[in-house]
């Protein structure tokens, strides 16, 4: 059941469910064109502060190119289900070593069993919240590429062991992890980008506006979302308090939120609602007297505070 029934009628929903492929290509195509245009403006005026803010603001994209994966796993971005499986998969999925099938399988588990001992995230939301100390480690591990690459040797190694046999392997892990084919398409699409990256900036801007954004400002932002989703919530099957919506403002959406991601209690009512259509969905909640009821922070800052409140 849709949890959002209890609070929306059906033609609500069928009108807030409503997709569009115009939106769709629009979204793909934002992502890429702030990626590109981040390089160029490098290029323009090259300095230590043009190169930062570049590695920045990709590493956002590139959470944006997950979070547009998500939707395309929802059947949410496109009209049709083809092209939520190709764009999904090949423009937004793939570049970033993501598998749409795989994500698909897991976060439809993660919806069925919300901040429940069978859901598969509830190992990001558990530790939280957390003290200051551990949560400035974490931070600082993603920062410094110490996540990311951890993480990327375990997609390889994953890899090759599946290649050959899955005894041992726990369901969780097969659910996130890359074949050897799976992972060897990521890999020609980033020989693709890389060829790209080479023609249009030079060789060596692939490593340093793709690669080093993917290993650090994407593996920070990636972490703060995911503690702002469902870290230091309540435990339990209510849907208006075991999720976190975030009001972010134009600063974070560029740089942390991308795409109407803060809007995730919304999206956990009706996951299969396009994330443009979900700022209206947070205002009819709240016309309907709900917003009291409703587990929100006031942007992210507010969002690490909660999560590292105990100690």
């Amino acid at each position: 059941m849709t949890p959002g029934k209890a609070y929306l009628t059906s033609e609500e929903i069928r009108t807030l469910s409503q997709r569009s492929d115009a939106w769709g290509m629009a979204l793909v195509v934002h992502a890429w064109a702030l990626i590109l245009g981040s390089v160029w403006l490098f290029t323009l005026w090259p300095n230590l502060l043009t190169f930062a803010l570049a590695v920045v603001v990709i590493g956002s994209r590139q959470l944006g190119l997950a979070i547009l994966m998500h939707e395309g796993a929802h059947n949410a971005l496109f009209r049709t289900r083809t092209w939520n499986e190709w764009a999904g998969a090949w423009l937004c999925g793939r570049p970033i070593l993501a598998d749409l099938a795989s994500y698909r399988h897991y976060h439809l588990m993660h919806h069925r069993h919300t901040q429940t001992d069978k859901d598969p995230d509830l190992k990001l939301s558990a530790p939280f919240p957390t003290t200051r100390a551990s949560l400035r480690r974490k931070l600082i591990r993603d920062l410094t590429g110490q996540t990311g690459i951890r993480q990327r040797a375990a997609q390889i190694a994953f890899a090759f062991r599946l290649a050959g046999e899955t005894e041992g392997v726990s369901s969780q892990d097969l659910a996130q992890a890359f074949s050897g084919p799976v992972l060897g398409k990521a890999l020609i699409v980033n020989a693709v980008l890389f060829g790209l990256f080479w023609v249009l900036f030079g060789w060596w801007t692939w490593f340093a506006f793709w690669l080093l954004p993917l290993l650090t400002w994407f593996q920070l932002v990636l972490r703060v979302r995911n503690i702002a989703e469902h870290g230091a919530v309540e435990k339990s099957e209510d849907p208006l308090r075991n999720t976190r919506t975030t009001l972010a403002g134009p600063l974070e959406r560029l740089l942390v939120a991308p795409y109407w991601v803060n809007y995730h209690l919304e999206h956990h009512l009706v996951m299969h609602v396009p994330a443009y259509r979900l700022p209206k969905l947070h205002r009819m909640l709240r016309d309907k007297g709900l917003g009291e009821r409703m587990t929100q922070a006031n942007g992210y800052l507010d969002v690490l505070r909660q999560a590292s409140a105990r100690g």
